[in-house]
């Protein structure tokens, strides 16, 4: 297994890799769309292989707290048939500590619960922060990174490409 930031022509297999893991082409669609838009960062997008090949991915970009920066995690893939290998983990811790260095303040994460914390997410209802879906409760998540200073809080926002998921 390795783990590494995204390389000009790894685009095709991270586009496969959602496709697969998702069984639909909207979070790959997302992805393609995020990589062309100001809410890409560079270096934030990561991917695991195995023999060379792309088996996962995640991806962190810009979103906003009222107004103030931060980072959303969002999507995360891992092959279907390489599922449960620990690949996931691999690569969003790795994509988690790329973010650390950001000076940014905090990840928002909607997922499981149960899978998330084991990166250090907890309830973003406890840091003040609102998911701009409604009904997401637990599963809408943050980490707070080294640069959290209790600040921001408030409503998230996202970038326009995640329109499309709904």
């Amino acid at each position: 297994m390795t783990v590494r930031a995204e390389r000009p022509g790894d685009g095709g297999a991270v586009h496969r890799v959602h496709e697969a893991a998702f069984g639909r082409p909207e979070e790959a669609r997302l992805v393609d769309a995020l990589r062309y838009s100001k809410a890409w960062i560079g270096g934030l997008s990561w991917v695991v292989t195995e023999d060379e090949v792309v088996v996962g991915h995640a991806l962190i970009t810009r979103v906003e707290v009222d107004g103030a920066p931060a980072l959303s995690l969002a999507p995360v893939a891992v092959l279907p048939e390489c599922q449960g290998r620990g690949y996931g983990s691999a690569v969003v811790r790795a994509v988690l500590d790329a973010a650390a260095a950001t000076g940014l303040p905090l990840v928002v994460v909607l997922g499981d619960p149960g899978y998330y914390a084991r990166f250090g997410f907890e309830p973003a209802s406890e840091y003040n922060l609102v998911a701009p879906w409604p009904g997401v409760g637990a599963a809408y998540q943050v980490l707070p990174l080294p640069a959290y200073n209790g600040e921001p809080q408030g409503h998230v926002t996202y970038p326009e490409e995640f329109d499309e998921l709904n």
